[in-house]
């Protein structure tokens, strides 16, 4: 696969439309370095969602192409874990380069498969280069230590060395950010990789191994396995894949974890999450509100550090939704080619599912203040739109407070205190990102040493912690003890030895079978 190619088919198969299947281009594996038809008849389409159409197909791996996937990988270790970590290096630097150059191509490919606008495929991007810039200072992030004379004439020292072939399974909703939290890390730490991205926007992971090919990356320390669920537990229950990272939904974060320990494999795995805004009435409402639009419905609310509620601690409700509703109508909605604020959403299947919760919140006797449905959009009438949707008055009983919606529906639940809104938060179920808005540093340093919840952002809406700090939640957002990225994610690319040793001195009067003493 050529990366200065272009990946927006023109051939576009309607849903239910008799067409020929063989017009569509198929997205095949790539394994040890070269794009890799899939041993598998099997396919899942590859719809854009701005047009509402299937516009290429990708294969479906089975357990021929899971093993040569992962044959591959395991072939290319022992090289690539003996190369001297100056090559290691100047491969990622080179990598780091050509993606800074294409990176408007990338975010192309991300839009035509997604839906995001290419401004938020830029972002994505963007953030997912901040780990390969880490990555490339990796030699200090993989030495070990040494102390001398521990006992006399025996020195102890540490090295870390790479686990062997990992897995990755990444999501729908980043597909080039969250294969850049791990791959590069991954990558210069000395491991091989196979990733399993998601079929609804697999075109990315094929671009991101071309070009670490151009970089000089050896054939088969980077595969990409395209599938399902037979790919997935392919990967996890595999005794040649060392470590399992994955992003998703709770449900299968659970199930990863849960399948790959028991299959003795390390494992980090970060699901979902509930994301919450607490506004205290001292808060800048402007500010407030410019931070919710963007929070909740940036790259549609398809993201697990979306805001999906805002806790309004009383009086400051009224005065705050009045602001974020007349910022919603100022919201462009359409193709993300085009100059537009928010794209479609991934499929008609997810779009309709967002979309019920908006039923569900009439019944649990919720006011929908902006209801999304039925929208004027600048793109295709067939395509997967669901406009920003504003829900005030949320019981918190409602499926709509206490599930993860993962769409563009913006929920109010008023309290009275900030109190009653910390108690909120660190009743439920997730613990993935959190922000409080207030203009008092008390309140705020008091609200980030007592909620429960692994990212905070005091005035930041979204606190996705740079590539030098680790991302994930607690509770229910992450199974396993590894955190993303950050130092975090060297610890779990890498396991230590200790090393301890004692070489004679030329004058030692002979040998000696005894344990050190001192």
């Amino acid at each position: 696969m050529d990366p200065d190619a272009s990946y927006i088919d023109p051939v576009c198969r309607r849903e239910n439309a008799v067409s020929e299947i063989n017009q569509l281009q198929v997205v095949p594996h790539w394994i040890d370095g070269a794009e890799s038809p899939s041993a598998s008849d099997r396919t899942a389409p590859v719809f854009d969602p701005a047009l509402g159409c299937e516009t290429k197909l990708v294969n479906l791996g089975n357990t021929e192409d899971i093993e040569s996937a992962i044959s591959s990988a395991n072939k290319a270790f022992p090289a690539w874990r003996d190369m001297s970590i100056t090559k290691r290096q100047q491969i990622i630097f080179r990598f780091r380069e050509l993606l800074n150059e294409r990176k408007g191509e990338l975010a192309e490919i991300i839009t035509s498969e997604h839906g995001k606008v290419v401004s938020d495929a830029l972002g994505e991007i963007t953030r997912g280069q901040e780990v390969v810039e880490l990555a490339t200072g990796f030699p200090h992030l993989i030495k070990g230590e040494h102390s001398e004379n521990v006992s006399t004439g025996v020195d102890v020292y540490s090295t870390k060395a790479p686990l062997g072939v990992v897995g990755i399974i990444s999501p729908f909703n980043f597909p080039a950010m969250v294969p850049l939290w791990f791959l590069p890390i991954a990558i210069a730490a000395g491991n091989t990789v196979v990733l399993k991205p998601s079929e609804k926007d697999p075109t990315a992971a094929n671009w991101l191994a071309a070009l670490f090919t151009e970089a000089g990356l050896p054939d088969g320390v980077f595969n990409v396995l395209h599938g399902d669920k037979e790919a997935v537990d392919g990967l996890l229950e595999h005794p040649d894949v060392k470590a399992i990272s994955f992003v998703g939904s709770t449900p299968i974060a659970q199930y990863i974890y849960e399948t790959a320990a028991r299959n003795g494999k390390r494992v980090q795995a970060l699901g979902g999450a509930k994301n919450h805004m607490l506004v205290l009435p001292d808060a800048d409402l402007e500010l407030t509100a410019d931070a919710a639009i963007n929070a909740g419905f940036g790259s549609a609310g398809e993201r697990c550090m979306a805001i999906s509620v805002v806790v309004a601690v009383e009086p400051v409700a009224d005065a705050l939704i009045e602001k974020i509703t007349a910022r919603m109508a100022t919201l462009r909605i359409g193709d993300g080619r085009r100059n537009c604020d928010m794209g479609p959403l991934v499929t008609r299947q997810h779009r309709d599912k967002v979309a019920s919760y908006i039923d569900v919140a009439i019944e649990d006797g919720a006011k929908v203040v902006v209801d999304g449905r039925g929208i004027e959009v600048d793109g295709d009438q067939n395509g997967f739109w669901l406009g920003p949707t504003l829900i005030d008055d949320v019981p918190v009983t409602s499926r709509v407070y206490t599930e993860e919606i993962f769409g563009p529906v913006l929920a109010v639940v008023r309290v009275k205190s900030y109190e009653e809104g910390l108690h909120l938060i660190n009743s439920g179920a997730f613990g993935n990102g959190t922000a409080i808005f207030t203009n008092d540093g008390g309140a705020a340093r008091r609200f980030q040493t007592e909620v429960e919840v692994g990212m905070v952002g005091i005035n930041v809406p979204i606190p996705v912690p740079v590539a030098y700090y680790s991302f994930g939640g607690f509770k229910d957002s992450i199974f396993g003890s590894s955190k993303a990225y950050g130092l975090q994610g060297f610890q779990f690319f890498t396991r230590e030895k200790a090393i301890t040793s004692r070489w004679l001195d030329p004058s030692h009067g002979g040998i000696n079978l005894g344990f050190p003493q001192n």
